[in-house]
């Protein structure tokens, strides 16, 4: 069986060289809504990442994404950061808690924060029309 590094990596892989597989999408969608709670953030931020990149739909992957990458949002660093708030924008997720809890932990990373990294975090925010007056 995958576990969430497995899944993480696979679903990477295939969104990286940008090949569809909506049977595989799907099945790793299940198995990683199971195990959720044992991704890191560097997973949960890649998992979300290769559905937006791929443009496969996952609601429920999405909703348990986020209230794990909540649960976790100080150990996400910049670049996990950045990379999962532009996916739930990518995909049209909208998850106000997930993105009030990365405000308040960006907010003390700003210094870590890169140009790309700058850049898709406003982005994200601007396109899900999510307010938030203190990280902008």
């Amino acid at each position: 069986t995958f576990n969430s590094q497995d899944i993480a990596n696979t679903v990477w892989s295939y969104a990286t060289v940008g090949h569809v597989s909506p049977d595989l999408f799907n099945a790793a969608a299940e198995e990683a809504i199971k195990k959720i709670s044992t991704f890191n953030s560097q997973a949960i931020s890649n998992t979300v990442w290769s559905y937006a990149r791929v443009g496969h739909a996952s609601p429920d992957l999405f909703n348990a994404a986020a209230d794990e990458a909540i649960k976790k949002i100080s150990t996400f660093n910049s670049q996990d950061i950045a990379n999962t708030v532009w996916s739930y924008a990518t995909v049209g997720h909208v998850s106000p808690d997930l993105f009030n809890a990365v405000a308040d932990e960006a907010m003390k990373k700003m210094n870590t924060f890169d140009p790309q990294a700058i850049s898709n975090t406003v982005w994200s925010y601007a396109t899900v029309g999510h307010a938030s007056p203190d990280l902008f």
